[in-house]
């Protein structure tokens, strides 16, 4: 349920829109290979694909850290912001992995910082800087509940790798949308699964999409940067 606070709802819509100027746009994440070597073909390995990764590399890091990093921003505590912030760029097991989170942070933290978030503009330029990192600034800063955050970053994922096999499979738009509504209904379990693991239990579960984007790097025809 969401929280009924509309300022704070709002503005995760807004850290969630595709219009965020990041350039999301750009990137599969191994999918546009996961494609070409026919791992992906039509809607049902499409949504096999999505609630896979959804189940696994998000669940079992992304989620667990955004909820560390989100705490950690709200505490001031930027010691553990550096930390997990450094354990997820390590947890990206390519080159286009890793570029992404970077480039895609930096150009979040530009955008934050105009909008008035001080603690972003440092981030404009480390190389280590991750996405997610800047993504929990923003719904601390906002006052976003986690599980909130939560819900709306699988969202956000989930949209964005909809709209890649869109125009890569292809698929319809009405088919996409069957995709969503099917992933809909897992994202409230997904997170709460991943808000409840510790420490020793987070990791990266999904080494075949850091397969898929290692061999992306050398494909021959590309439409995405991952």
């Amino acid at each position: 349920m969401i929280s009924g606070r509309p300022n704070e709802s709002l503005r995760l819509m807004q850290l969630c829109s595709p219009m965020l100027p990041v350039g999301a746009y750009a990137y599969s994440q191994g999918l546009e290979f996961a494609v070409s070597s026919d791992w992906v073909n039509d809607d049902n390995t499409t949504l096999l694909w999505i609630k896979g990764l959804l189940g696994s590399s998000l669940t079992n890091l992304d989620v667990p850290l955004l909820s560390r990093l989100h705490k950690a921003w709200s505490t001031g505590d930027k010691k553990s912001v550096l930390y997990w912030n450094d354990y997820l760029c390590a947890s990206r097991d390519s080159r286009e992995l890793r570029e992404e989170e970077k480039q895609m942070a930096h150009a979040l933290a530009r955008l934050l910082g105009d909008l008035g978030i001080s603690e972003a503009v440092e981030w404009r330029e480390n190389s280590r800087t991750c996405f997610l990192t800047l993504f929990s600034l923003g719904t601390s800063y906002w006052r976003i509940p986690i599980n909130e955050a939560s819900w709306g970053y699988l969202w956000m994922w989930a949209e964005n790798q909809v709209l890649s096999a869109i125009k890569l499979v292809p698929l319809g738009q009405t088919t996409g949308q069957k995709i969503l509504s099917s992933v809909i209904e897992i994202i409230p379990e997904l997170v709460a699964t991943g808000l409840s693991l510790e420490d020793e239990e987070m990791g990266y579960t999904a080494p075949g999409q850091g397969i898929a984007s290692a061999l992306h790097e050398t494909q021959y025809t590309r439409l995405f940067r991952s």
